[in-house]
């Protein structure tokens, strides 16, 4: 290998094209008075990394290598460098196995967003939403990749060939720059509060694997000053139905054409027993505990006993995930409850009101497949558009239309919000109300301390009798 220390690297080049808009940024640098060596970047940050590298190889006195132009430390980095698209669908193949649907398309959805921030060129540079449904569907998808049609297979090639090594993002200009973008909307503007932390918990996992993968000394990630955004988590208060609008919504989804009265007791269950979404349409009938009939001494026919109470015992969730990130290819993927080990359980009581619904819609829609207490019209899931349609045309029937416009019950989830609310505001101790949730009681607190009605009140008779009292 012939190698030299004499070396001068020049100002980088700012290209531009006849109408004088910038179209890369150039870096030259020569070894031994032979021929200039180039290197063009897509933006100026990236251009003064590689120029910055250069400057301190030559600084501190490292031969270059005459064949590459680059310092001979690099040839010997890059035989365990990878590019960056390569090292991320590495991740992605490492997490796939053990992540649920939702994460695996999580990681995804980072991962895309960041990637832009590490191209090294723009030429024959596919589309930028053909490239990003490339990405997210295909290429940081482990069950996709390798099916990926013709053209996304061209715009992945290009990727590959493309995007920067791992090793660049010890620059700390580069991890800022990823990390901008992992955090940013396509505009450029801030992503929401709950999508930045995300991608930003995401990136730092993934450079945490570049550090095993001995990519990197150490997580540049980690080690950026980054203010997370604020997130609340609490219900907004706005969003919770009384009793009476809730009985006009039921009401008023039974109404709906076609699957309004099969949804009844599937709003009902959320509104009733405080069920999420995806653990109302994972109920099977023998999940359901209903108190026996009782005879009318009068008539001799059988009624629903005065105050019968009946209990849902919740055992598995299946969320709305999509078949690209499910093993089997269903919508939906069965998973254990939420803040639940695999095999733990949740029961939930059921008041004399959602008993009564729950048995007319039991002897009126026999079980589905597998037992399913609610299916869809052909007898398939219930598919997500179709209760979020249903949903939709009851605000608009039962609510008022300043009703309608605001966030009241805007979603089928505030249904379980105005059930968790319904519990705390009538006494039920917070314990107790956790368990049925499926929360901790510091979440519950946290997450509906403006549903609690009086404890204002409360606490201002306890300052004015204090008051009093000096």
């Amino acid at each position: 290998m012939r190698t030299t220390y004499k070396v001068r690297v020049f100002k980088t080049e700012v290209r531009q094209n006849k109408h004088g808009k910038v179209t890369s940024y150039r870096v030259r640098w020569q070894t031994d008075n032979l021929p200039e060596w180039k290197r063009s970047f897509p933006n100026v940050t990236q251009a003064d990394s590689f120029r910055s590298s250069l400057v301190t190889a030559a600084r501190n006195g490292e031969a270059f290598n005459l064949a590459t132009g680059e310092p001979v430390a690099w040839g010997r980095r890059d035989k365990q460098d990878m590019s960056w698209y390569e090292f991320a669908c590495k991740y992605v193949d490492m997490k796939w196995k053990p992540a649920a649907g939702r994460y695996r398309e999580d990681i995804a959805r980072a991962l895309t967003a960041t990637t832009p921030a590490l191209l090294t060129t723009r030429r024959g540079k596919p589309d930028a939403s053909k490239l990003r449904t490339a990405m997210q569907r295909w290429g940081y998808n482990t069950k996709n990749r390798d099916n990926a049609p013709a053209d996304v297979a061209r715009a992945l090639a290009w990727l590959a060939d493309s995007t920067l090594p791992v090793s660049a993002l010890a620059d700390q200009e580069t991890a800022r720059a990823a990390l901008d973008a992992a955090i940013s909307r396509l505009d450029g503007s801030a992503a929401a509060a709950t999508t930045a932390r995300k991608h930003r918990m995401i990136l730092a996992n993934a450079l945490d694997y570049a550090v095993d993968l001995k990519l990197l000394d150490s997580n540049p990630i980690r080690a950026l000053k980054w203010k997370p955004p604020r997130i609340t988590g609490e219900v907004e208060r706005r969003r919770v139905v009384n009793h009476a609008q809730a009985r006009a919504l039921l009401a008023a989804v039974g109404r709906q054409p076609r699957s309004g009265k099969r949804l009844v007791a599937f709003f009902a269950v959320m509104y009733y027993a405080g069920l999420r979404p995806e653990e109302a349409v994972n109920l099977r009938r023998d999940h359901i505990v209903l108190p026996d009939l009782v005879t009318n001494p009068e008539t001799g026919e059988e009624e629903e006993p005065a105050d019968g109470w009946g209990e849902i015992i919740i055992y598995k969730a299946a969320p709305f995930v999509g078949r690209d990130w499910t093993d089997d290819g269903e919508l939906r993927e069965e998973r254990a409850l939420k803040h639940r080990a695999d095999d733990e359980t949740r029961p939930v009581p059921c008041p004399p009101e959602l008993v009564k619904i729950l048995r007319s819609h039991l002897e009126e829609f026999t079980a589905g497949a597998d037992g399913r207490v609610f299916y869809g019209v052909r007898g398939g899931d219930l598919p997500n558009i179709t209760y979020r349609r249903s949903w939709r045309a009851a605000r608009l029937d039962a609510l008022t239309a300043e009703q309608a416009a605001s966030p009241l019950a805007e979603r089928p989830y505030d249904l379980r919000h105005a059930c968790v609310s319904t519990w705390l505001n009538g006494g039920v101790a917070p314990a107790q109300v956790a368990e049925w949730a499926g929360h901790s009681v510091e979440v519950l607190h946290r997450v509906y301390a403006k549903c609690i009605d009086g404890e204002d009140v409360t606490a201002r008779q306890r300052i004015s009798d204090a008051l009093r009292r000096s």
